[in-house]
């Protein structure tokens, strides 16, 4: 069997276990959702934690540090691709396993500061474990992308047992989230050509460097006012 043969045997073979995967879930939805539960309760528990830290900053420093909070559960069309591109098994014992970001939190900060600060007092919970930190705003990736990645367990306490369970937490300023909005359009935008991605992934660097340049700005005006307090 020649190689072109051979990869198009894997391709069968992974559709096959794709589509068997999906008629098990589908034929057995209560552990399904019984598993998918467990994450949004888990997204339930970071986000309350996150409006708790609001609410006590906005008393001791007279503002709030968080704009906005969103969460999602990842589609299984999502999960399914994510598993399929790293070749892991199908199963929910593998989604929990090798997975990390089926439940997200995306915490939108009115500045820089506010993400560590904020980052750090999460961290230091005692049933907050972190599993893993991309910091891609002292770094970002090379298309200018700005934000602070956290994979932590949290424990969720379930009818039987407690559980701990991955969360992703994005937290970004209005400015990067902005532009993470409108790279996000570009990227899946199907009728652009070679030369307008090219065109526009430079314009889109820009402005992912000037609005770094902004919120350095205003972190500092921030400061400022804030020894005046």
């Amino acid at each position: 069997m020649n190689n072109e043969n051979k990869q198009n045997h894997m391709l069968i073979n992974r559709q096959d276990n794709i589509d068997e995967f999906l008629r098990i879930a589908h034929e057995n939805l209560d552990p399904v959702q019984d598993f998918l539960t467990n994450y949004e309760c888990a997204i339930m528990e970071i986000e309350t934690k996150f409006n708790v830290l609001n609410a006590r900053f906005s008393i001791k420093y007279d503002g709030n540090p968080i704009e906005s909070i969103h969460t999602r559960l990842k589609s299984w069309d999502s999960i399914i691709d994510k598993l399929n591109r790293k070749h892991l098994p199908f199963s929910l014992d593998s989604i929990a396993k090798n997975i990390f970001d089926v439940a997200g939190v995306r915490v939108v900060c009115s500045f820089v500061d506010n993400i560590y600060t904020l980052a750090d007092c999460l961290l230091s919970q005692d049933d907050i474990h972190l599993i893993e930190k991309k910091d891609y705003i002292k770094n970002p990736k090379e298309n200018g992308y700005r934000s602070l990645h956290l994979i932590v367990e949290v424990p969720i306490f379930t009818e039987k047992e407690p559980k701990n369970m991955p969360v992703e937490i994005q937290l970004r300023t209005i400015a990067m989230d902005f532009w993470a909005s409108l790279e996000h359009k570009m990227r899946y935008k199907k009728n652009l050509n070679e030369e307008q991605l090219q065109r526009l992934s430079h314009e889109m660097m820009y402005c992912a460097d000037r609005s770094a340049e902004l919120d350095d700005r205003m972190n500092h005006v921030h400061e400022e006012l804030k020894k005046e307090d």
